[in-house]
């Protein structure tokens, strides 16, 4: 039984360092992987998108912090984009809890693609 903990809780390390590292690497893209990881482990759609948000937070305020650290971006070029950044941000919480799960996953999958194939035709 204690075994089976510890290996849990070393899939979750894991998990949380691939997200981590991508979201350091693609800029809030953790929750890209973070959200499906959640779910195929048994989290409930709304829930995982839930979690990868809270997770993401500090992930991403460190990575923030370091990429300032380095001087390899100013704040004050990312500053004009935090109200509109905010903003959303309240609303997205706030409408999440009227989407259906499946109108959500639907949501989030044809972002998915959208951005995969935005990237791939740059």
């Amino acid at each position: 039984m204690k075994t089976d903990k510890i290996k849990g809780h070393l899939i979750d390390f894991g998990l949380g360092a691939v997200t981590g590292f991508i979201n350091g690497i693609f800029g809030s893209g953790g929750g890209m992987v973070a959200v499906p990881l959640l779910t195929k482990k048994g989290m409930e759609q709304k829930q995982a998108h839930r979690n990868a948000v809270a997770v993401l937070l500090p992930v991403s305020a460190i990575s923030a912090f370091l990429y300032v650290y380095k001087d390899i971006v100013s704040p004050l070029d990312a500053l004009e984009y935090l109200p509109g950044g905010i903003t959303g941000a309240v609303a997205g919480t706030l409408i999440i809890s009227k989407i259906s799960p499946k109108l959500l996953k639907g949501i989030f999958g044809g972002f998915m693609v959208y951005a995969g194939v935005r990237l791939l035709l740059r």
